[in-house]
């Protein structure tokens, strides 16, 4: 039997050392809306998805040795291709062709593919700080 009762997800976060940016990235690509959140010693915007997904985004603290995330790698982890198998957070649209088509007009790199059933299609790519996004056909 689970620990936890009636667990369900409560929100996602991000950390950044440019949180409007990432703010109105997910905004613009995804149709986030900022809602209300807490007045912290340090700078916090929360976003809010449909009626229940949360995205807080954290400022980063200068001070703490947290990898920046791909785009601070050396090696091939910033390509998309690499995110199947990588950290990455998965949201749903119905309109996935013309989201997709969106996504190249921003000049966002992309990798797409069909899973093996050949039913479900994916894009990934990443925000401007890094963080792996999928984006699946419903």
């Amino acid at each position: 039997m689970a620990a936890a009762k009636g667990a369900f997800l409560n929100h996602v976060s991000r950390e950044s050392s440019d949180i409007r940016r990432l703010a109105d990235f997910y905004k613009e690509i995804f149709g986030f809306e900022e809602v209300e959140n807490p007045k912290f010693e340090f700078g916090v915007i929360w976003l809010k998805l449909g009626s229940s997904l949360f995205l807080h985004l954290i400022e980063r603290d200068p001070k703490t040795k947290l990898p920046e995330g791909p785009w601070s790698a050396t090696s091939a982890v910033a390509d998309p291709k690499n995110l199947p198998r990588g950290h990455h957070v998965c949201f749903s649209v119905s309109n996935f062709d013309s989201f997709v088509q969106t996504l190249k007009e921003k000049r966002i790199e992309t990798h797409e593919r069909t899973q093996p059933n050949g039913k479900t299609k994916q894009v990934f790519f990443f925000d401007p700080d890094g963080n792996g996004l999928e984006v699946a056909s419903t």
